[in-house]
């Protein structure tokens, strides 16, 4: 089910991601706070299953509670908790299947699994693949296991459907190209200089004013800046530069209506208020370097690339893209687009889930079965160890064993199951052995949830029970708060 946040500003989000509705909502208990910070762990670590972490959490606190107020001490509740997550992940990895990188259909199919309870999940046969096609394609082949998301940039653009997302081998961006002066939209074979000084009239460092008492200084004034402008864009000229990125400016105007003017006339296309943040990837992207001074503007600095051109889109709104960048940095882009706000952030917040599956299964190539199968499966073995086991241990592994069956519960309760019948009978098919029967939410039953293609990478499922487990033995350490005013 999804969450509607309404805030005190009056914004409006609608979202099914743990880690969003626990940032937007103002937690004032402080043990409460622990379960925001711990979403926003499993965000980092796993970048999904943030819902999942928490669910684990509170039914791991409540088994806990149970076991606290039996009489036994919270060190030993703490430790036993310790050695039951340590085999909670033997017992995951020894249940996840191999995958490898080049099995696309694999990687499509799990990210497809974490896009089914969102609200554009309809949209998964088309946000799925893009997802595995925009990491794969960032993945340096020198460091195999490592991702970085910052090198996919989403460009969001309202209007249109999410059908409309496409994945954009090159730049996009969300602005439209300096039409001052009829300067050009549309550029071949272009040479981008990505420039971090300003093309205006220089200010004085401190504030003052400057008296003219007659025309002929007035006029000298203006020619002076005239002069300034063109010996400026006579430099850039000089380099065959005709495509500039310039960065916004806070001390004064990036550019002005005359330097605008004459860089119309010089044929170079403009693309003005940059953010300073987006220039490291700008120029990983076209394998250049930024300019922050005149002096410093040469050849070898610029970007190249086959055409930079202005493109309208279907509902008024146009975009800028640079296409066949030479020796194009290992990045890529994505537009997303959505017919209101709420759909827009939602189709971001599920694509970036989505990125963050596929990194996973980069850096941990294993898979494992959704559905609730594992935490059953979890649940199962765990009780049979905690036979195993002598005195209090035993007891309590056999409590949080027990608490692991909130995953399959809920999920049969949002499926609109019956969730008493649904987890005993699942119970029943693992004890005969099915490792991999779950719920199937589409058919209301239990399946062999892997032959449904409903997979999650090993790393989502043994992030959560670890940091789960950790933040409970953390606030069972906790024996009184003392408010310090």
């Amino acid at each position: 089910m999804d969450k509607m946040i309404s805030t005190s500003s009056g914004e409006v989000i609608i979202t099914n991601d743990g880690a969003t509705i626990l940032n937007k909502m103002e937690v004032l208990q402080p043990a409460a706070k622990f379960l925001v910070e711990l979403s926003k762990s499993q965000d980092v670590v796993a970048g999904d299953g943030t819902t999942t972490v928490v669910v684990i959490a509170g039914s791991l606190l409540k088994a806990s509670l149970g076991l606290l107020t039996s009489g036994i001490h919270p060190t030993i509740v703490s430790d036993s908790l310790h050695k039951a997550s340590i085999k909670a992940v033997e017992i995951l990895t020894a249940m996840a299947v191999p995958v490898e990188l080049s099995d696309r259909d694999s990687l499509v199919k799990s990210a497809s699994t974490s896009l089914n309870s969102k609200v554009v999940s309809q949209y998964s046969t088309l946000l799925a693949p893009l997802a595995v096609d925009a990491v794969l394609s960032v993945v340096d082949p020198e460091k195999p296991d490592l991702v970085d998301l910052k090198d996919i940039k989403i460009v969001k653009k309202l209007g249109g459907t999410v059908d409309d997302t496409e994945s954009i081998k090159g730049l996009i961006f969300d602005k439209k190209v300096s039409h001052a002066a009829g300067g050009p939209t549309r550029v071949e074979n272009a040479k981008i200089g990505v420039i971090q000084f300003q093309i205006s009239p220089p200010k004085t460092d401190i504030e003052q004013s400057i008296v003219v008492s007659d025309y002929s200084q007035m006029d000298r004034i203006l020619k002076e800046e005239r002069n300034y402008i063109l010996g400026m864009i006579k430099k850039i000229k000089a380099t065959g530069c005709n495509v500039l990125l310039i960065q916004k400016s806070i001390l004064r105007d990036a550019v002005t209506d005359l330097s605008l003017h004459y860089l119309a006339k010089a044929k170079i296309l403009v693309i003005k208020d940059i953010e300073r943040d987006e220039i490291e990837f700008i120029t990983k992207t076209l394998n250049c370097l930024p300019i922050s001074n005149i002096e410093h503007f040469r050849a070898e600095k610029l970007g190249y690339a086959d055409l930079v051109e202005e493109v309208p889109l279907g509902d008024g709104g146009k975009i800028v893209k640079i296409t066949g960048i030479k020796e194009m940095g290992r990045t890529t882009s994505v537009l997303v687009r959505g017919s209101n706000h709420l759909v827009l952030d939602e189709a971001e917040r599920s694509l970036h889930d989505a990125l963050c599956v596929v990194r996973c299964l980069v850096n941990k190539k294993f898979l494992i079965a959704g559905g609730g199968a594992p935490e059953i499966e979890l649940s199962r073995q765990l009780g049979a160890w905690a036979k195993v086991l002598q005195g209090m241990e035993g007891y309590c592994v056999k409590a949080f064993a027990e608490a692991l069956e909130v995953i399959p519960y809920t999920l049969a309760e949002n499926a609109g199951l019956n969730p008493i019948a649904i987890v005993t009978e699942l119970r029943n098919r693992h004890a005969q052995g099915e490792i991999n029967a779950g719920i199937n939410v589409r058919k209301g039953q239990i399946t062999n949830i892997l032959e449904e293609n409903v997979v999650q990478p090993l790393l989502v499922s043994t992030s959560a029970v670890t940091l789960a487990t950790e933040c409970v033995r953390m606030i069972m350490k906790i024996d009184d708060i003392v408010t310090v005013r």
